[in-house]
């Protein structure tokens, strides 16, 4: 079930808007109706005629529509289409019109249209919250990538930019929201309003005007937008509440934003500063939701996204919580600028944000882990794709907002910057944005402002990476052979399942190889050797420590021989004399991933973090305790090899425990308690009766007395989990009130969750199912379903789950961004044939349009995850009994 979505092109006219004409300003006036839950309203399009026509076709999907009016400036006349034609599964909508408006012109389009305001998280739609025992509900917009069309008529295409002038009518008791500011703002009365458009009077009238606040009806008006896309529109209805007039969300959580407002003050004139171009306009709020399908969503001047983004209490937050606001914050208001100022889609982890803001967290290390690796295992699949997929409809546009469209775009540039340097990157940057302000640009215009900036050809160093039109999938594994007078190195394309067919691997990169050698003892790293063959040789002395992609900027594995493997990991071992935190951190991810894929032995990748047992880094313990948990969750039903994988995770991260302890000082460094929350996370995992013993104790406390003083915020997760784990039913039931009270912190929220799926009870886990499909938030679902996926024992229930509440999952998530996370997480780890095959067979009766790359993803790791069990199991074996009789 290979799918690769660029194989596969569909002609063009199938899916884009005739361009007879084009939108150029939209007048939109919404009414909402909380109580009835539906809203209706009035829009008006200014159109440029391009070709004559006598037909109008845009998009429009789940609103009736009435009252659609085409009025022509050169003609003088009105024309109406009293029974517009649909085209359901194209979401369009066809006026027709007996007299053709011509070439040249210019015209107006009035439609008339209403919805429902549903949970649907997509459109226009309803989320609720809890203050004082009463749900109460608000309204709001998401929009990306194709879901203006059901909230009001539209072009609803990215490159389509036009100027928006909105117009909010609503309760006076509610707050009005958009991407602009309010211009005026006044209660609605019959005699004093002024209704000068003919095409609202049906709407105004409607209006009811008694004295009670009730009856009564505000009207919102909004300054009129700069040109932009469709998908940036935003607007919000309710009964918020602010800090500093912007960052707004419900009352219960308003004390939680203080953090990221902070944020935004930082990273903003950060952004300014870097780009050389203000902020353009004159607002930019964060509305948090309590429902929302993606992270964080960039609408220009009124960011929007759920609470596990946005809100955290600084008393009791721990510090991924806080990296995680930092990073979806930061990662926004990047947007406004890339994705908004200008529309080219997939800048979005653009590394330079909040490095700049807390430089102590090591952003550019980090994000070889969080980033960069999680880019790599997706890109080494025959079912990836390129950075730049054509897109033939929305259920392909969905799919492509995953890890390889965001972090390896991230990535490249990442290398870029390395390359080129990053003070002429950026000035490349800020020539590209100065150059196509409010404008529509693609890759090349980015890499002719860079190119312009250092004098560096970069379309052509790039275009492999990138280009769609190359339809260049994947990256290069970089071999060394170790010679008499240097090294030969050879790119192949590398795949998690092995080496690559010649079919495969036809594509030559253009790749940077970053040399670091060590002449005098002094560390040398040649930038401008770059690999645009598929095999060449250097001149070094390998007598002395060297190594390729010299701070892991490279996008690409390096496959050097088991001795210099070792001989890395010793210089490494040493510190930062050779080998920088980046390079470390970088060796330990390569090695492990090329065992998976039979490059070399798994005993050769424990033998590297075996002699890096004396790290001080943090980021490299991250590095190492990722890929040990790997293994563990790989070989979950080899009880043996699991134990003694768990006894070596104990042997490396019980004496970091006992020698950083349990309390966090507000004097110590950030790399010091994230060692302590990895250390103790790690062998709680591992099963360290001291340590389980100690967080279970904690825990017992905060039950008996509700008070959590005991448990630091940054344990927090790794206690709730570890005592409902190894507790009973009365820590369920604790961790899932928590859960369910309003007032938990996200965080913390979502630790309950993944701790009420921790439970060895076969009736609390029973319970959890039912309560998933009849309490559960739906954007929490993945959290479940990912918590399921940490319990060994809830492996393959909860496939059975998904399967039996197919339809009503697939009902539930329908048009969302994140079912596609639901298939791959429920399946991921079920490695045996028959598993496999029942998975298959599941999936051969369903339309799998909205997820099948994410599927194929899935499948295609499966069959490499399986064969690496086969491969590898003996050879683990083996150097775990060899180990243990070591110790």
């Amino acid at each position: 079930m290979t799918t690769d979505l660029a194989s596969t092109p569909t002609d063009s006219a199938d899916f884009r808007l005739p361009l007879d004409v084009k939108p150029t300003h939209y007048d939109v006036t919404i009414k909402t109706d909380l109580e009835n839950s539906i809203f209706e309203g009035v829009v008006k399009i200014d159109l440029d005629v391009k070709n004559e026509t006598s037909t109008i076709v845009f998009n429009s999907a789940d609103l009736k529509l009435n009252d659609a009016a085409l009025y022509s400036d050169q003609l003088k006349i009105k024309q109406v289409d009293p029974s517009p034609s649909f085209d359901d599964k194209a979401e369009r909508c066809i006026l027709s019109f007996s007299t053709p408006v011509p070439a040249g012109s210019k015209a107006t389009l009035s439609i008339g249209f209403s919805g429902e305001l549903t949970g649907a998280m997509m459109g226009y739609y309803k989320s609720s919250f809890e203050q004082d025992g009463t749900k109460k509900y608000y309204t709001l917009t998401q929009f990306e990538p194709t879901a203006a069309r059901r909230a009001f008529p539209c072009w609803d295409e990215p490159l389509l930019k036009a100027t928006f002038a909105v117009t909010m009518i609503s309760h006076p008791d509610t707050v009005n929201l958009s991407n602009m500011p309010i211009t005026s703002e006044e209660i609605y009365q019959p005699q004093t309003t002024k209704v000068e458009d003919p095409s609202l009077e049906a709407l105004f009238s409607a209006l009811t005007t008694q004295d009670s606040p009730e009856a009564q009806w505000k009207i919102s008006k909004f300054q009129t937008t700069p040109p932009m896309s469709t998908y940036l529109v935003a607007y919000a209805n309710g009964r918020f509440a602010h800090l500093e007039s912007s960052y707004k969300t419900t009352p219960d959580v308003i004390h939680q934003a203080q953090y990221a407002l902070d944020i935004k003050a930082k990273v903003l004139p950060v952004y300014e500063e870097i780009f050389d171009i203000e902020y353009p306009l004159p607002k930019l709020d964060t509305l948090v939701a309590h429902d929302f399908d993606a992270g964080a969503m960039e609408n220009w001047g009124l960011i929007t996204g759920r609470t596990s983004a946005f809100l955290l209490d600084p008393k009791k937050a721990d510090m991924a919580a806080k990296k995680r606001v930092t990073a979806f914050q930061s990662h926004e208001v990047a947007h406004m600028w890339f994705g908004d100022i200008t529309t080219m889609e997939w800048w979005d982890y653009l590394y330079l944000n909040e490095g700049h803001v807390y430089p102590e967290w090591k952003v550019d290390s980090s994000f070889i882990s969080e980033f960069l690796n999680d880019a790599l295992d997706l890109d080494a699949k025959l079912s990836s794709h390129p950075i730049e997929v054509h897109c033939p409809d929305a259920n392909q546009i969905n799919q492509i907002f995953d890890s390889l469209s965001y972090a390896k775009a991230g990535s490249v540039l990442r290398m870029l910057s390395n390359f080129v340097g990053e003070e002429r990157f950026l000035k490349g940057v800020s020539i590209y944005l100065k150059k196509h302000l409010y404008g529509n640009t693609v890759t090349k215009d980015l890499w002719q402002g860079i190119s312009e900036s250092t004098g560096v050809d970069v379309p052509r160093i790039m275009d492999n990476w990138i280009s769609k039109a190359s339809m260049t999938i994947g990256f290069p594994v970089i071999t060394v052979t170790e010679g008499e007078n240097g090294i030969h190195v050879r790119q192949d394309r590398f795949l998690e399942s092995g080496p690559a067919e010649e079919k495969d691997n036809e594509t030559i990169w253009n790749v940077p190889l970053a040399l670091l050698t060590v002449t005098n003892d002094k560390v040398n790293i040649d930038k401008s050797v770059v690999l645009d063959t598929r095999e060449k040789t250097l001149a070094i002395d390998t007598s002395k420590p060297f190594k390729l992609n010299a701070g892991t900027y490279g996008v690409y594995r390096v496959l050097y021989s088991d001795e210099r493997f070792a001989a890395i990991a010793k210089e490494a071992a040493k510190g930062d004399t050779v080998f920088s935190l980046n390079d470390r951190i970088g060796v330990v991810h390569d090695i492990m991933t090329l065992s998976k894929a039979g490059f070399c032995k798994v005993s050769s990748a424990l033998t590297i973090v075996d002699i890096l047992h004396d790290e001080k880094e943090f980021l490299v313990w991250d590095s190492i305790a990722r890929n040990i948990t790997t293994l563990v969750s790989t070989w979950w039903e080899h009880e043996v090899i699991v134990n003694d994988l768990n006894v070596f995770r104990r042997e490396l991260f019980a004496p970091i425990v006992k020698r950083l302890g349990y309390e966090y000082s507000p004097s110590e460094s950030v790399d010091i308690s994230q060692l302590r929350t990895r250390a103790i996370g790690q062998a709680a995992a591992a099963g360290d009766p001291a340590v389980v013993e100690e967080l279970r104790t904690r825990f017992a406390e905060y039950m008996r007395t509700q008070d959590d003083s005991a448990i630091p915020g940054d344990l927090f997760g790794t206690t709730i989990f570890t005592a409902v784990k190894y507790g009973g039913r009365e820590e369920y039931e604790f961790a899932k009130a928590l859960y369910e009270n309003p007032t938990t912190p996200p965080s913390r929220s979502t630790s309950a969750i993944v701790a009420m799926c921790a439970s060895q009870d076969k009736a609390c886990v029973e319970n959890t199912y039912t309560y998933i499909m009849s309490k559960a938030r739906t954007q929490d679902i993945i959290y479940f379903i990912n918590g399921f996926q940490r319990n060994f024992r809830t492996r393959r229930s909860c496939a059975q789950f998904f399967q039996d509440n197919y339809v009503e999952l697939a009902k539930r998530f329908e048009g969302n961004f994140s079912f596609k996370y639901i298939v791959s997480a429920t399946f991921e780890n079920l490695t045996k044939e028959e598993d496999y095959q029942r998975t298959v067979d599941f999936f051969k009766d369903k339309d799998i349009s909205r997820y099948n790359l994410a599927l194929s993803q899935t499948l295609e790791s499966l069959r490499a995850s399986r064969a690496w069990i086969e491969r590898s199991t003996t050879d683990i074996a083996e150097w775990l009994g060899k180990w243990k009789g070591d110790r």
